[in-house]
């Protein structure tokens, strides 16, 4: 709801001052929203480079966008800046559908930055990853969180105790609970739910 695939029944989402509710997805990014998706969501066809220079493309003001790539200033620029941050130098050259799932995820974290939202939605970003792969990128995100607000959506509660700042708890639909980690930790509803306990 809040990316814009879903229209809300109620509530609001408010980005930047501006009421968005109900704003289409290529509108939200527009206003300064980035996402990533669930299950990868990437051109595994293209290169690392060519998944990100299309997404940096957005970079560019509507008089460009018929030039010729390599005419790109504004995401080219992008794009180097990602690959350094990333440390995608070795892989720019790769099909993305090679890649291994730990460096699909971060390559589509990569992907979501590229248009410089102010606003950073994940969704699972360390589903399906080997402990290494999630510690990475757990890392990833408190640094990424220096220069952009994050959105979290986890079910890894390690990864979301250690990087979030703010927690809500959602439990069927509900808001179970909300706060810093500490709080959060110590609640007898969130225990009961997550934990099997109080």
């Amino acid at each position: 709801m809040i990316s814009g695939l879903i229209r809300p029944n109620s509530g609001r989402v408010i980005l930047g001052g501006v009421d968005r509710t109900g704003a289409a997805p290529h509108l939200m990014q527009r206003a300064g929203l980035g996402r990533s998706f669930q299950i990868t969501n990437l051109f595994f066809e293209l290169t690392v480079f060519e998944n990100l220079r299309l997404a940096a493309q957005r970079l560019e003001p509507m008089r460009r966008f018929l030039l010729p790539t390599g005419k790109s200033d504004r995401a080219l620029a992008q794009v180097g800046t990602l690959i350094d941050r990333f440390g995608l130098h070795a892989k720019i050259g790769e099909l993305a559908g090679t890649l291994s799932h730990g460096e699909q995820r971060r390559l589509e974290i990569a992907v979501a930055l590229a248009a410089k939202p102010s606003i950073l939605l994940l969704d699972e970003p360390t589903q399906g990853m080997s402990h290494a792969d999630t510690a990475d990128t757990a890392n990833l995100i408190r640094d990424l969180a220096r220069n952009v607000t994050i959105l979290l959506i986890e079910h890894d509660i390690g990864v979301v105790m250690d990087i979030s700042d703010h927690i809500v708890v959602m439990h069927q639909g509900k808001k179970l609970a909300e706060g810093v980690p500490s709080v959060v930790r110590a609640d007898p509803a969130v225990k009961s739910a997550y934990f099997g306990h109080a």
